[in-house]
């Protein structure tokens, strides 16, 4: 019997992640965790064949939550489960040590498919995925200005984009106002933009919106 642990800080999005597993034949959810402390605490008490991680979860930077697990449980797989596209995080992902991207929207198809090919001993990564990574290799592209920003950088850029207050991005982030206009002036700094109003733009033609 496979043991999973689901870590999202959002009840409604695991309920639907255990929906989909309880439809799969020889797994069993071993917990669920709404925070990286839990998910940590839950590991080392059931030691699950899986952790489904979100790649979001507060008071983290992206995919700091990753790394901390890895570093931990180097032993346990690591499933991404995020509300962002793959062209934005999924190679990111891969190679902080996860063990398969997927994203919310797709994870009702993927899902069951991504953890029967991590039982397996493989990496799951998704048809489009998989063509976007097989262009990417035939057909270098030059570093976009957004590529160059870290994981929370990219977090502020996709809040503000969809349409959060500063006070409301600190709240989710579980930091300062403050942190968040010191992200925002970095952002600036990084990709040349000179406005909200042309960040926006920016985070919208390039799909970084979550």
């Amino acid at each position: 019997m496979t043991g999973i642990v689901i870590a999202d800080d959002h009840e409604l999005i695991r309920e639907g992640i255990k929906k989909i597993i309880r439809s799969s034949k020889g797994i069993h959810i071993a917990g669920e965790a709404a925070d990286i402390e839990q998910t940590l605490r839950l590991a080392a008490a059931h030691e699950p064949d899986i952790i489904v991680l979100d790649i979001n979860l507060p008071g983290i930077d992206g995919l700091e939550g990753l790394e901390l697990v890895r570093q931990q449980f180097p032993a346990i797989p690591v499933l991404i489960l995020s509300m962002y596209p793959e062209e934005r995080y999924a190679v990111r992902a891969l190679k902080a040590g996860a063990s398969g991207y997927i994203t919310k929207s797709m994870a009702a198809e993927e899902l069951p498919k991504a953890i029967q090919k991590i039982i397996d001993g493989g990496v799951y990564v998704s048809p489009q995925l998989a063509e976007l990574l097989a262009n990417e290799a035939r057909h270098p592209s030059r570093m976009l200005p957004h590529e160059c920003l870290t994981e929370r950088e990219l977090q502020v850029v996709s809040m503000l984009a969809s349409g959060m207050q500063v006070k409301q991005i600190a709240a989710r982030l579980a930091i300062s106002i403050s942190s968040v206009n010191t992200y925002r002036t970095r952002i600036f700094r990084k990709t040349g933009m000179v406005s909200n109003a042309a960040l926006i733009r920016y985070a919208i033609e390039h799909q970084l919106v979550s």
